[in-house]
This record gives structure tokens, C-alpha cells and sequence, in this order.
């Protein structure tokens, strides 16, 4: 169903109270006089005497209905004599307040006798009622009226007793339409006219605080409108019944109630519209009450019921004029009663419009949102009971504070009370307050003093927090934008205009809503828009000045925002709904001289995520107002925000939209960017918002504390690095550029927050983005300055708060890799070797961070720095040429093997590599250190080597190494022949080894020469090694000299003294002897007494002589011999085991001779005789060094569903032609069975 097409029937005239029923007549007389028709003939006698009566008559009639005792027939049996008694109730139910006894048993009467109208009738009805059950209901709901007329100068007490009565009347009429099957169609109009009625008597008059009308307003509301539906459902009402309340409701808008009760019932007719629009695939509109629409409503009846309440109560934008509100009979009198009142605006009551404008809304707003398919279940359930901020204070003492009567716990179910406040439990749930939870709403600005405006705790707070993550996503089958903006088009943007400087000169009443959005705003000369006419009155109360009504505004943007952001692909929206949205954004973002974050900012940022995502015709006309608007959000951590916003959720729009942006000015360039009001000599070109994004990207990231946000805002930097270096190259080419000198420009990109962005005026067309920030003479939005920034500031935040953040210390680290391999041709070796030395002061503080702080995740980030200290040496392999930086480098990579650096701190003892225990913070993080080494060794200033980066591996094998050895014939390619030629060993367990004896051909050096394939985690290297004494820029010079002869003495050797040696001091011989020294024989006397000992001793002197002679004979002859030979070197080796040589230098060989440990521990031999050696080995080298992952890309064509035809799409001739371009953007084709690198 079109929901254009209901636009046709909704012609205006120059009143609002005329409009699609202006051929019908208003039933708004009957409605006055329907007090007049229904007096006693009891009023032509006295108070008195009627008193009298009616208590003598109502009193036995009473006691007939059962309530006190038990239920008699009644005795009256003729209609003469129901007929006198009603004459008598009806004088009973005018009589004052005072007597409440009278009133109530007038009042249990007449509800008793309505049950003639449903199926069961009481014994206590009178036989004709029962017999014309109808034609008695009509004048039993006439006299009725009089319980509802205010009573003057009653207390509160009364009033109460009054509302109680009240309540029992309208849930007899509400049962009773509920439930009867036999109400006629006069009978209908009776009861609505009725309502209609008691409601114009109650809430057309200006509101005073706790009169009776107070009291009942919402209750009499939700009755009207229930009992309506019930009408619609049974007994369409006629056209003028339409128009009767749509005029009468015109005069109750100063009533918060009314709009409450309006958005309710909208809301439940639009979820049985959806429903049935769109069927059961289309998300819910779940709401709380679901039989609030009658279950036997027809589809069409639905649809003609929910258009025509939708415009029960006019443009919601006059909300924003009071002079229109006030313009009543009820306020006319008012102010003709009151000497003191110049204007019937002055009444306090109206200083809720600002409140009742937000309502309405927000209401127009759910029910977009619910035809986008994003309404949430949280609606019904969703009250905010009070004010929250100080903008909803409590005021005056002349308006209203809903104090329910009778409590909420006496109330039937269908009794809705949408906003009480004397009672703090019982909140019902049918209360529309929150009608967008899952978006962003504005708080309703009312006057700063305490006493200025409505007291309804059923005011809210509406800027709630957005959950991004929780909102819903837009329905696949939504209607289309041009459709809802027919529908609610006009409404939502003249209320996004409300208070802007471009509001239209002329009355869109007396149109159409789609006749005036098409026209848009014509042009009547320089002065076609003026300001809104509430704000000509100067003399208006402060809390009714236009600007009250910004939360309502920023709902209604942030609606149309929703609109527009909904379009689908190929969906076209109609120029003039474009044009006016432009002009509404563009008012909405305007900044105010205080440079606060309005709530009109927040709504559209928070609302236009992906407006610059969905190619809006025109839609970058709006740029320098975001930009404008996004400083104010992006570049204050301590921007003034309600308390109910979320910060975090409004930064992570504004950055979702910065990001839509970044790409603008490099791809536009100098293209004009097309003025919406003004126009400008000098027009603002793209090139010249690219300073300002910059800055604004810097800023952002520098104040930034959320992780999702930082991420966002990482991966734009990037991209503005990325994007601004290709560009520059490009340029180059096409325009090279004069020579600059090299500044460092480290003091300036520190300073991210750039004082010329912050500067310029409210306007963004002013010089805000001219002056000093033009592209090509702004030194900070070079390539090379952004890369110098961009490593500074998240080399900085990377040490300083996001050390301790996993998930952004990832990301920075990510982007720290992406730099690394962009090159710059200024680029500074300086700024490379310091975020290198950064990169390492991160490693060493969270290795050295206490024991209960080490996790895997801690562990993660330390492996992600080591791989991008890595990728930096890699990209920039001129820093190893600086000595501290190498310096640096090797002691990390030492920290992350061992755990502890050799070199501590200044005054601690160096740790020998022997003497240190291998305590790693964790195998992974000793893996990234030996992954960083092995880089540092093997691939720094290596990579890419000669093949290119299709592979990291060596081409050469063992064949393709003999092949370039003399003893090998060139055209023989068997591998088993290979490898005898090698000897192979397995280091560690992960390195193999294989050892070439023989000298490669071209190498004319006669040195020992070793030839090395090692194959390892990190792929295949050869290495050729030569045992060389000298360097080899010395290797002519000859070391090996035939006669070096005996070096020369520096001095004569000293003559050696002769010294005799005495086994006893010389002065034994002096002491002389006493009785102890006899004590001890001699050794004469012993031999004497002991001829065995004598004999032996001849036997030691014997062969003490014979040594004595052998001694002196040796000496003689050595004296005699020529002198001792000359020292003289070995000839020089030349046939070698340079296997042996390798093995025992690097170590692996051990030095004692035994056989069986002539291999260390670490090195084994292998057997390459062995049958399946070569087939191995083969297999091994077919294994990539990398981690390939293998990415299936299709294209399918709009309309293809079949996977045949989508793969179809590869062949020649259905290939798209941008698909292919698209394709090699992401790399080049190979072939795989040639490709090194494959697997």
C-alpha cells in the first residue's frame, strides 16, 4: 500500500480546523449545548424543594440495586414513570459537591440501568429500560454530563469524591461499548458526542492545578480515544464526528495528556498497519497493550482509523506558537476575565508547549521509526517517571500535578493513567513516555527559574544513551524514503526548522503536505525567510522564546536524518525533499557563539552515521557544517553534554562520520563545494578541508579513552597516511615539486591540537578554512608530516595509557606496522630509529611488569610489538647501521629469550650468558624474540632478495648447487646423485643441515670452503663460508714467511749463582747437646747391634754410588753435543675436512677423543643413503615457510540468486570488467606451478 496515496484526501484550508473534512459540517455546536439539553424540570422550583425530592426518590431506588442488600425488581413498570424519576436523578447529579451521598446513589443508578445494554440484564432495571435500552441510554449519558461540570470553590477533598464518580461512570460507558451488542448508530453518537463533551468541559479551559479537570484529564482522554476505537470497529463514525474531534482536540493541545494519549493510540494502529503492509516477515512493533486496537477490526478500518487519528490534532509544529494555542474560546475568556492579562499566551499552563512539542515528535518519530523497521520492544515499557536534568524543573503553582483518583490499584486494566506522580509505584506501562529508546531524543528546554513551566512527572528526560551496538538493523522491506516523507514530510520539517534563521515566508496550511515540500522554499527576493514569528514577540515569557523548543527540533532532525540514512541501493529520493533536509542539517549543525554541543549536533551526528556512505545526490554540500560540528564534539574530552548522553556513543558517531570524510579532499580535490544559503566569491575547494580533518583526526585520537573509538580512529589514521603518500607520489610524476629544506617537524606534530583549527568563526563558510590551511603551503598535511605525527602520537599513547589497553595497544601496534611500510621519500631516519626505541621501551615495561599482571593477553601484546619492531627493521634496514639502535634491538631480543638483559643498570654487574637463568616471560614471547633475531639475521636488508617477495626461501638446492661445481656435469639433474655429494645433520631438532665439501666454481680463492643449505622454520638459505686469517681486503698479504728466525734478546741473560743446598740451618752445630739428643742412637750404633740392617744399608750405598756415576756421566755427555735446533713452523696444510672445521668451530663438535661423544647432544647425524631420504627432503622444501591463506572472491551480478550463475561470472565472457580491475588491485596473478612461494 502507497502511503503517498493518503495525502490526497488531506486538503487544507487557510485554518487548521478545516482540512480533509472541510465539506462536512462540524458537530462542535451540539457539543457546547450538550450541558443545555439535559436540565431537570426540578429546576424551576427551589434548591430546596428539589433536594427534597431527590433524595426521598433516589434514596428508594437505591436500595433496589443490590448493593447494600439484596438486588429487588424495580417498581417502576411504565415509561411515564422511568421518565419522572430520571427528571429527578438528573437534578441529583447537578446538585453541589457537598452532597456527595445524593450524587453517588444518582450515579449508581444510571450506571445500573446501562446494563440494559448488555447481554445479561439486572432484575433492578426498570421493564421499559430493558424494553428501549437504547433510547434511555442516550438520555441517561446526556444527564451524565452534569457530574462532570466543575463545581466552583470546592477543596481538594471534594474534587477527589467528584473524580471517583467520575471514574465510574466512564468505565460503565467503556464496558458497555466494549460489550453490548445491541447499540445503535444514534446511540454511538450519543456516547461520543458525550465524550467529546465532558472532555472539551474538562481541558479546553486554561489548566489550574488540581481542579477536577486535573484530576480526570488523562482519564477521560484514554476513554475518548478507547471508546473511539471501539466505535471504529462496530460503528465507523461519520465524517463529521471525524471533523468534531479533530477541532475540539485543536483546543486541547496545552494538555501534556492529549499528545500522551494521541501517541499511544498511533503507535498501536501503526503496528496493525505494519502488519498487515508488510506482513509477518517485518519486524514487530511490539507493544503492551495488544487489545488496545479491537480484535475485529478490519484491515481497511485499521488503515482509515489510524490516518485520521494521525491528524487529530494538526501540524505538532503550531505546538511552537503559542499565540495559535491560546487562540480558544476558553482562553479568549480567560483573558477577558483577568483585567491583568494582556494575551491569553501568558497563561502559565502553555509554558508545557515546549514539552508538548518534544511529545509529539516523538511520536511522529516512532511511527517513522517503525515503517524503517527499527522500532524497538522497549517502547510501551520504557517511563521515565520525574525530571532528571535542570532544564525540567518544577514549575508553577498553576499547573497541574496528576494525582490519580481513585489509586492505580482500584483502576480496571483498561484504565490507562499516562503519567502519575502523587503515586511512586505502579507506573503503568501504557504510558507512551519513551518512545525512542534505541535513538536519539533531546530534553525539552523550559525556563532556568524553578517556577517557569509544567509540573508533569511525566515529563522526561530524553536524551537517553544510545546503545549503538544494540540498535536494530533497518528492515530489508522498509518503505521507501519518498513514502514517508508524503506521510510525515511537511510535519518533521517544519519542525526542523522551528527556531533557525530560514523559516518560509509563506502559510503552507492551506496545501498539501507533499504540494508544499515540492514547492520548497521559493525565493521571494533577499528577504523571502524571516524569523519565526514567536520570536517577532518580544515580549513572550522567557521560558515560551523559540529556543525552548530545541529538544522537540532535534527529534524532528534526527527522524528525517533516520529517513534519509534508510535509502537503499538504486532507491531515488525527490530533489526538493533532498533540498530542504540540506537546509535543515546545515541550520541544525550551525554552532553557537558559546561553542556548546547543542542538542541539535547531537541529534543529526548521532542519527547521519552513514549519510556521506549512501551517495546522496548533492549530499557534500554539507560537509564544512560537519566538519564544523565535529570539532565541537571531537576535539573537548570535557564537551558540555546532557548528563543522559552518552559521550562515548556520540564520539564513536562522530568519528564513524569523520571517517565517510577523510577520503574527500585527495579525491576532489579542487572542485568547489557548491554554498546551500549564501553565496561566496571565493567558494570553499575539498583541498582545503584537508588541514582541518587532519588536525581533527589528530585531536580526537589524542583525547580519546574508548577502545572501540581509538580503533576507528586508528585505522583513519592510517588511511590518511596511507592515502596522503600515494597521493604525493602520484603528484611527483605528473607536477614535480621544487625542492624544501628538511625541518623536523617532531615540535609541531606533537602539538596535535593545532591552534588553527580551533580558530574561525560559528559560520564555516567564513575564513575558517582559508588563511594559513590551504593545501599545498600548510606544512602539517604532508605525507610526511602526517607520518611523523602519527608516530609520535600513538608511539607516545602507546607507552603512556594504552600500555595497559590489549585491544588498543593491538590496534596502535597494527597501525605501527602499517607505517613502517609506507615510504616516504623525506622520510626521517631519525623519527624511524625513535619509534623503534619506543617500541622497545614498550616490550621491556610489560616484560617487566609484576607476576600477577602477566596473562596471554598481556603476553599477545609483547609478541605483536616484537613482530612490529620486526617489520620496522625490515622496511627501514639502514637502522641497524646506528650503533644504540642495534645496541637496543639485540638487548630486547636477549629479554625476550632469557628473561633478564646481561647489561642492568647503571652500577650492576654484567650477567654473563652462562651465568643467567633461562627464565622467558613465556615460550610465545621467546619465539617473537628468536622470530625477531632470526629477522634481524637472516632477512634484515635481505628481504626481498632476488626472486622478489614471492618468496622468503632460497631458489638453490643441492643440484643447482653441484651444477655450479667443477667436478659436476652441468646437464645432470638427479637429485639421488645430489645428495651424495652432502652430508646432513639436524641441529636442535628444527634446523637440518647440509655440508658441501667442494669449492664452487667460481670462487678462485685457494681457501677451505664449506657450503651450507639450511633448512628452518623460516624456509630454506644458502650460505658459502671460508676459513680466512686476514680480512679479505688483505688476503694478498703472505703471513706464512719461509724463515721468520729467532726473535732478537732485548737483553743478556744474568749469570746464575751457584747455591748449595742444607737440609739443616748452619748453627745445629753450635747448640749444644743435651740428655734428650742421646736419647736417639746413631746410625753406626744401630748397624752394629742389627746385622740385617747393616746389610741392607751396603745394599742402598751400592746403589747410591752407582746413580751418583750415571748423574755425572749424563751431564758429561750433554755437555759435550752440538747446540739445540731451531724452532721452525709446519709446512702449510692444503687438503682439509671443512665440514669438520664448520662443526667444530660453530661448536657442535666436542673436544675429548672419545669415539662415542664425538657429536654433541644438539647435532645428529642423518643417513642420506636412507631409500626414502630424497623424497623427504623433497616434500620438506614443498612446505612454505609462510602461513598461506587461500580467499575465494565472486562476483555476483544484481538479480543472480544460483550458485551456477554466479560461478558463471569467472568465465571471459561474462567476467565484469570492473570486477577483473578490482581483482588485481589486491595483488597479481601467477602461475602456481612456477610460483616459488606457493604451497
Amino acid at each position: 500500500m502507497n502511503l503517498g496515496l493518503f495525502n490526497r484526501v488531506n486538503f487544507k484550508e487557510n485554518t487548521e480546523s478545516k482540512g480533509m473534512y472541510s465539506e462536512w459540517t462540524s458537530l462542535s455546536p451540539v457539543v457546547q449545548r450538550c450541558g443545555s439539553e439535559g436540565y431537570s424540570v426540578l429546576d424551576k422550583f427551589g434548591v430546596s424543594i428539589g433536594r427534597e425530592v431527590t433524595i426521598n426518590v433516589v434514596k428508594q431506588l437505591a436500595n433496589n440495586l443490590g448493593i447494600t442488600q439484596a438486588a429487588e425488581p424495580s417498581p417502576l413498570n411504565t415509561d411515564k414513570e422511568v421518565q419522572w424519576c430520571m427528571e429527578v436523578i438528573c437534578f441529583g447529579l447537578s446538585l453541589p459537591l457537598t452532597e456527595h451521598d445524593i450524587i453517588k446513589d444518582c450515579v449508581n443508578i444510571y450506571c445500573e440501568w446501562l446494563s440494559s445494554l448488555l447481554p445479561t440484564n439486572k432484575v433492578c432495571v426498570p421493564g421499559p429500560v430493558c424494553n428501549e435500552p437504547n433510547m434511555y441510554a442516550r438520555k441517561i449519558i446526556g444527564h451524565c454530563y452534569h457530574l462532570f461540570l466543575p463545581r466552583e470553590g470546592e477543596g481538594q477533598d471534594v474534587i477527589n469524591r467528584q473524580a471517583v464518580l467520575c471514574h465510574r461512570v466512564l468505565r460503565t460507558l467503556q464496558q458497555v461499548a466494549q460489550e453490548s451488542k445491541i447499540l445503535e448508530m444514534e446511540t454511538w453518537e450519543s456516547l461520543l458526542l458525550f465524550l467529546l463533551s465532558i472532555n472539551d468541559t474538562l481541558l479546553a479551559p486554561p489548566s489550574v492545578k488540581d481542579d477536577v479537570a486535573d484530576q480526570l484529564c488523562e482519564r477521560v482522554l484514554s476513554v475518548l480515544f478507547e471508546v473511539w476505537l471501539i466505535a471504529c470497529a462496530k460503528c465507523f463514525p461519520t465524517p463529521p464526528l471525524w471533523k468534531t474531534l479533530r477541532e475540539r482536540c485543536m483546543n486541547w493541545r496545552h494538555r501534556i495528556a492529549l499528545i500522551e494519549q494521541w501517541n499511544r493510540v498511533n503507535l498501536a494502529l501503526t503496528a496493525r498497519v505494519l502488519a498487515f503492509m508488510y506482513g509477518p516477515g517485518f519486524p514487530e512493533l511490539k507493544i503492551g497493550e495488544d487489545d488496545l486496537i479491537p480484535a475485529g477490526m478490519s484491515n481497511n478500518t485499521v488503515v482509515q482509523a489510524w490516518y485520521r487519528f494521525l491528524n487529530t490534532i494538526g501540524n505538532p509544529a503550531n505546538l511552537t506558537k503559542p499565540e495559535i494555542i491560546s487562540q480558544t474560546p476558553k482562553f479568549l475568556h480567560y483573558a477577558i476575565s483577568n483585567e491583568t492579562v494582556v494575551d491569553p499566551c501568558y497563561h502559565s499552563c502553555l509554558q508545557a508547549l515546549p514539552l508538548i512539542f518534544l511529545k509529539a515528535i516523538k511520536g511522529i518519530a516512532g511511527q517513522v521509526d517503525a515503517f524503517l523497521g527499527i522500532a524497538q520492544p522497549s517502547w510501551w515499557d520504557e517511563v521515565v517517571v520525574g525530571c532528571s536534568t535542570d532544564k525540567n524543573k518544577e514549575i508553577g503553582s498553576s499547573t497541574s500535578i496528576h494525582s490519580p483518583t481513585p489509586p492505580p490499584q482500584r483502576r480496571l486494566a483498561k484504565s490507562f493513567s499516562v503519567a502519575p506522580s502523587a503515586v511512586s509505584k505502579g507506573m503503568p506501562k501504557t504510558s507512551l513516555i519513551g518512545l525512542t529508546s534505541n535513538r536519539i531524543s533531546t530534553v525539552v528546554q523550559t525556563a532556568s527559574a524553578p517556577n517557569s513551566g509544567p509540573s508533569s512527572t511525566s515529563s522526561i528526560s530524553s536524551l537517553s544513551s544510545l546503545n549503538m551496538e544494540s540498535r536494530a538493523p533497518l528492515a530489508a522491506e522498509r518503505a521507501k524514503c519518498n513514502s514517508i516523507l508524503h506521510l510525515f514530510g511537511e510535519w518533521l520539517f517544519e519542525a526542523a526548522f522551528v527556531g533557525s534563521s530560514l523559516v518560509q515566508g509563506n502559510d503552507p496550511d492551506h496545501k498539501r503536505p507533499s504540494s508544499v515540500i515540492m514547492e520548497g522554499p521559493k525565493s521571494k527576493g533577499p528577504n523571502s525567510f524571516h524569523m519565526s514569528s514567536i520570536t517577532d514577540l518580544t515580549d513572550l515569557p522567557s521560558n515560551l522564546t523559540i529556543d525552548k523548543y530545541e529538544s522537540g527540533r532535534a527529534e524532528a532532525l534526527g527522524a528525517l536524518c533516520r529517513i534519509f540514512c534508510a535509502k537503499k541501493s538504486g532507491e531515488e529520493i525527490l530533489p526538493v525533499y533532498l533540498a530542504r533536509f540540506y537546509l535543515a542539517v546545515d541550520q541544525g549543525l550551525h554552532i553557537s557563539s558559546d561553542r556548546e554541543c547543542g542538542e541539535t549536533i547531537v541529534s543529526i551526528v548521532m542519527n547521519s552515521q552513514s549519510i556521506f556512505k549512501l551517495d546522496l545526490e548533492g549530499v557534500r554540500v554539507l560537509v564544512p557544517s560537519f566538519v564544523s560540528a565535529l570539532e565541537i564534539v571531537l576535539a573537548d574530552k570535557d564537551s558540555k553534554l546532557s548528563p543522559n548522553v552518552s559521550k562515548v556513543d556520540l564520539r564513536r558517531a562522530s568519528i564513524s562520520i569523520l571517517l565517510s570524510i577523510l577520503v574527500l579532499p585527495l579525491h576532489f580535490q579542487n572542485i568547489p563545494i557548491r554554498e546551500l544559503t549564501t553565496s561566496s566569491e571565493h567558494p570553499i575547494i575539498f583541498l582545503e578541508l584537508k588541514p582541518k580533518l587532519m588536525n581533527l583526526l589528530m585531536n580526537a585520537l589524542q583525547v580519546e579513552s574508548d577502545p572501540q573509538n581509538a580503533h576507528m580512529l586508528l585505522g583513519g589514521l592510517f588511511l590518511c597516511v596511507q592515502d596522503s603518500a600515494a597521493f604525493e607520489a602520484v603528484e611527483q610524476v605528473t607536477q614535480p615539486l621544487p625542492e624544501t629544506g628538511t625541518t623536523n617537524l617532531l615540535s609541531s606534530a606533537s602539538d596535535t591540537t593545532s591552534t588553527s583549527s580551533m580558530t574561525g568563526g560559528s559560520d564555516p563558510r567564513s575564513d575558517y578554512f582559508r588563511g594559513d590551511t590551504l593545501c599545498d603551503v600548510h606544512p602539517l598535511d604532508s605525507a610526511h608530516a602526517l607520518f611523523v605525527r602519527a608516530t609520535y602520537l600513538v608511539c607516545h599513547r602507546l607507552i603512556s595509557s594504552w600500555k595497559t589497553d590489549l585491544n588498543v595497544s593491538l590496534a596502535a601496534l597494527e597501525l605501527l606496522s602499517g607505517l613502517a611500510r609506507i615510504h616516504i621519500k623525506e622520510s626521517d631516519a631519525l623519527e624511524c630509529k625513535r619509534a623503534v626505541k619506543w617500541l622497545c621501551d614498550y616490550i621491556i615495561y610489560q616484560c617487566s611488569r609484576p607476576p600477577p599482571a602477566h596473562s596471554k593477553d598481556l603476553h599477545s601484546t609483547i609478541v605483536a610489538a616484537f613482530h612490529c619492531c620486526s617489520v620496522w627493521l625490515l622496511e627501514h634496514p639502514y637502522l641497524l647501521r646506528d650503533k644504540d639502535c642495534l645496541t637496543t634491538v639485540l638487548e630486547v631480543a636477549e629479554l625476550g629469550v632469557s628473561g633478564t638483559k646481561s647489561v642492568g643498570k647503571p652500577g650492576e654487574k654484567i650477567k654473563m650468558k652462562d651465568d643467567k637463568e633461562l627464565k622467558p616471560a613465556s615460550m610465545r614471547v621467546r619465539d617473537a624474540a628468536e622470530n625477531l633475531l632470526t629477522s634481524i639475521l637472516e632477512q634484515v636488508g635481505y628481504f626481498p632478495n632476488e626472486c622478489g617477495p614471492e618468496s622468503v626461501s632460497s631458489l638453490l638446492d643441492e643440484v643447482s648447487l653441484l651444477q655450479h661445481c667443477n667436478s659436476w656435469a652441468t646437464d645432470c639433474s638427479d637429485q639421488t646423485l645430489a645428495v651424495e655429494r652432502f652430508r646432513y645433520f639436524v641441529s636442535e631438532g628444527s634446523i637440518m643441515l647440509a655440508l658441501l665439501e667442494e669449492p664452487l666454481g667460481n670462487d678462485q680463492d685457494p681457501q677451505p670452503t664449506v657450503t651450507l643449505l639450511i633448512r628452518g622454520p623460516f624456509g630454506r638459505h644458502a650460505w658459502t663460508m671460508q676459513l680466512r686469517h686476514l680480512p679479505r681486503h688483505r688476503s694478498g698479504t703472505k703471513y706464512h714467511a719461509p724463515s721468520p728466525g729467532r726473535p732478537v734478546a732485548m737483553q743478556d741473560n744474568p749469570v746464575r749463582p751457584e747455591v748449595s743446598h742444607r737440609y739443616f740451618p748452619e748453627g745445629v752445630d753450635r747448640v749444644p747437646q743435651c740428655k734428650a739428643d742421646l736419647a736417639i742412637p746413631n746410625l753406626d750404633h744401630v748397624l752394629s747391634d742389627d746385622a740385617t740392617a747393616s746389610e741392607e744399608t751396603k745394599k742402598l750405598s751400592q746403589l747410591l754410588k752407582r746413580q751418583i756415576a750415571a748423574e755425572a756421566n749424563m751431564i758429561n755427555n750433554h755437555s759435550q753435543q752440538t747446540q739445540l735446533q731451531e724452532c721452525a713452523p709446519p709446512p702449510v696444510c692444503h687438503e682439509f675436512q671443512t665440514s669438520r672445521l664448520f662443526l667444530s668451530h660453530f661448536g657442535f663438535l666436542s673436544l675429548n677423543g672419545d669415539n662415542e661423544n664425538t657429536f654433541n647432544q644438539t647435532l645428529i647425524a642423518l643417513d642420506s643413503s636412507a631409500a626414502d631420504f630424497c623424497k623427504d627432503l623433497t616434500a620438506l622444501d614443498n612446505m612454505s615457510p609462510r602461513t598461506c591463506d587461500t580467499a575465494h572472491i565472486f562476483y555476483v551480478r544484481s538479480g543472480q540468486t544460483s550458485a551456477q550463475e554466479i560461478v558463471g561470472n569467472v568465465n571471459d565472457e561474462n567476467v565484469s570488467s570492473h570486477f577483473v580491475e578490482f581483482i588485481h588491485t589486491l595483488g597479481w596473478p601467477v602461475v602456481v606451478k612456477k610460483h616459488p612461494g606457493w604451497t
